[in-house]
């Protein structure tokens, strides 16, 4: 009984830890889109929406091709995944707008911010 009850914490736990990186995600989305010419977005729906759909592309990609999509952590093809995960999300994400050197400035950005914080990103 008690082995049931921790889990039920743990899951809890997860699930705040899990809020608060998906957080975390739109926030340095917010400050990407600060920085960063060619990469916009507007609206804070849109930076919540982009926030999952970049997590769930850098998932699916992760789980297909077994290619972990953080701009520095698996050198260039990391970063190279990285920049086109970023570019794609415009066509799924309402009042986003990313170039092709906004999408590779971003992952640079991100890149950076993700050595800052201590939750990835991507």
């Amino acid at each position: 009984m008690g082995y049931d009850n921790d889990r039920k914490g743990e899951n809890g736990s997860s699930f705040l830890r899990w809020i608060g990186r998906f957080l975390l995600v739109a926030v340095i989305l917010m400050i990407t889109s600060f920085f960063t010419p060619g990469f916009t977005i507007y609206g804070t729906w849109s930076f919540l929406l982009a926030a999952v759909v970049i997590s769930g592309l850098d998932y699916l990609i992760e789980l297909v091709m077994g290619v972990d999509a953080s701009p520095f952590g698996k050198g260039i093809k990391g970063f190279v995944v990285a920049a086109i995960i970023i570019y794609f999300a415009q066509f799924l994400v309402p009042n986003m707008g990313v170039s092709i050197i906004g999408a590779i400035l971003a992952a640079v950005v991100i890149g950076i911010l993700d050595a800052i914080f201590p939750v990835r990103a991507m």
